[in-house]
């Protein structure tokens, strides 16, 4: 049986970042990972693949409270769901990580202050190559270094709506976005700046990735092996249940068993809760980790919506992810509670809409939606999901995961549309024209798209009230981390990669000073 120093399962925004952040030290680094490469390929940029076809989305079946079977949103590939992600990297607000009265209760603070990881926030930044301006977002946490690219500049399209916000008193501010962009030299610059990003795989790798910035810049070292298709079904622990000592991998239809010094597991907020309910044995009956019996607990995902507006003058952007707005994240005149965050997203298209509403769109003539599509400017409203300890991951007897979820501020979330709808008059747009656009509108539950999930292994200082320490730490154990969101106590109303980027730094920096490697002030 091979032994590494450091085993890391899971190749997204926490694995992915935390194995680069771990090469230069020269330990032995194994990462496991269920996927494959995601193939590079024509369909990457392809709306009818991507939405339509669902190309990319992994064939994993999965159960909702009632037992309805339906097919999450998820992707297995080397790094993550960063290979489709909107690359919106935003730092959750300093006030996220204190206790927040919202409409629906209370969401938790964090064990770890904004201050303790402000540091962390900016080397990802640094490293995932981040473009933004600081001093636009009024709600804009304290930062110790600009954002090390220039903000991605406006089309006009986009640019009119910022100066119409401005001008009816709001403050837009550009949106912080990891692409690889270089505007004052194009023929430079790994980003073409195209309308196929949001949601789509990057083709040129231009897109600031776990994969293309943390797993393959950890490979350049000799001490790191990637071994891909290879899904980690079991953490054996020694006698006294306080080591793992083994993970049990399911293989080119092998079973595999790797030793660790150090085990981190960075599968994504439920399939690192099934990991680890599916661990269980003698001496942890519940599952690993669940003396407390919160694992697979606290599930959240933001309760979003993607709003299409119709414009009176078409909308020829192409780059449409550059606006966002948080003038009403902690609240609003009327409203006490936070609302959330408003945000652009990836330019509507015709075979997007066939995707997005099948039933609706299936009798419409091409042209009309092509029109529609050129009218279109399109919003991502987030409003913070609050954690319940019935929304949860389970395990059903068949081995897949079963997802029971309640939504939680609704009323909040009402209240955001309504400040997008009243102001779309003074934005050139129909305000009697506004139709939700749903990515996941033909799954049968909303929870089907699971792109910003959260919770189930969150971290704290109590070990009756949470699965890991400070550290990221399994609480009962004594090598087993967990660095992805799920450790999160509370999901804030922003896009939560950065944020685990940003933890699984500071992690890093915890792992190295144990195996007694030079702690990194930066990430080769």
């Amino acid at each position: 049986m091979d032994s590494y120093d450091v085993i890391i399962i899971g190749t997204g925004a926490g694995g992915g970042t935390l194995a680069r952040h771990l090469a230069p030290s020269g330990k032995r680094i194994l990462l496991l990972e269920r996927g494959d490469w995601l193939p590079r390929e024509p369909q990457n940029w392809s709306s009818l693949d991507v939405f339509v076809d669902n190309r990319y989305v992994s064939p994993d079946t999965w159960y909702d409270g009632d037992g309805k079977p339906f097919q999450p949103g998820v992707h297995y590939f080397v790094g993550g769901a960063t290979k489709l992600y909107g690359a919106a990297l935003y730092r959750l607000r300093e006030q996220d990580f204190g206790e927040l009265q919202h409409h629906d209760g209370v969401s938790p603070a964090w064990p770890i202050s904004y201050d303790e990881l402000e540091p962390y926030y900016t080397q990802a930044e640094q490293l995932y190559e981040v473009h933004g301006a600081r001093g636009e977002d009024p709600t804009e946490p304290p930062a110790s270094a600009p954002y090390p690219f220039p903000a991605v500049s406006h089309e006009p399209r986009i640019q009119q709506l910022s100066d119409d916000l401005a001008a009816a008193g709001y403050h837009p501010f550009h949106a912080p976005c990891g692409i690889r962009l270089n505007e004052a030299s194009m023929p430079y610059s790994h980003c073409v700046r195209c309308p196929t990003c949001d949601g789509f795989p990057c083709l040129v790798h231009a897109k600031s990735d776990a994969d293309v910035l943390g797993v393959r810049p950890a490979l350049e070292h000799p001490n790191v092996k990637l071994l891909t298709n290879a899904m980690a079904v079991k953490l054996e622990t020694n006698e006294s249940g306080n080591e793992v000592t083994e993970v049990v991998v399911e293989r080119n239809g092998e079973t595999e068993r790797f030793a660790g010094d150090i085990v981190v597991v960075s599968c994504g907020a439920a399939n690192s809760a099934k990991l680890l309910l599916a661990s269980a044995n003698n001496s942890h009956p519940n599952g690993l980790a669940n003396a407390s019996d919160q694992v697979g607990r606290n599930y959240m995902f933001h309760d979003s919506v993607a709003v299409l507006a119709l414009s009176h003058e078409p909308n020829t952007t192409i780059f449409q992810k550059t606006l966002g707005l948080n003038d009403f994240y902690f609240g609003s005149d009327g409203f006490e509670y936070p609302l959330g965050n408003i945000q652009m997203v990836g330019k509507s298209d015709a075979e997007m809409f066939r995707g997005e509403r099948p039933r609706e769109t299936k009798l419409a003539p091409e042209w009309t939606l092509a029109r529609m599509a050129l009218h279109s400017v399109d919003f991502w409203l987030s409003t913070e999901d609050l954690p319940r300890a019935d929304n949860r991951v389970t395990i059903e007897a068949d081995g897949n995961i079963k997802l029971s979820y309640s939504e939680t501020n609704a009323e909040a979330k009402k209240q955001l549309y309504s400040k997008l709808k009243s102001m779309l008059g003074h934005l050139g747009m129909h305000s009697d024209h506004l139709f939700t656009r749903h990515a996941y509108m033909k799954n049968d539950i909303p929870v089907a798209g699971c792109a910003h999930q959260a919770g189930t292994c969150r971290f704290g200082d109590d070990p009756a009230t949470s699965v890991l320490d400070r550290n990221c730490l399994a609480h009962q154990l004594d090598n087993l981390y967990v660095v992805d969101t799920s450790i999160f106590p509370s999901i804030g109303a922003v896009n939560p990669a950065l944020t685990a980027m940003a933890n699984a730094l500071r992690v890093g920096d915890h792992v190295l000073e144990r195996i007694g490697a030079r702690t990194l002030t930066a990430t080769t």
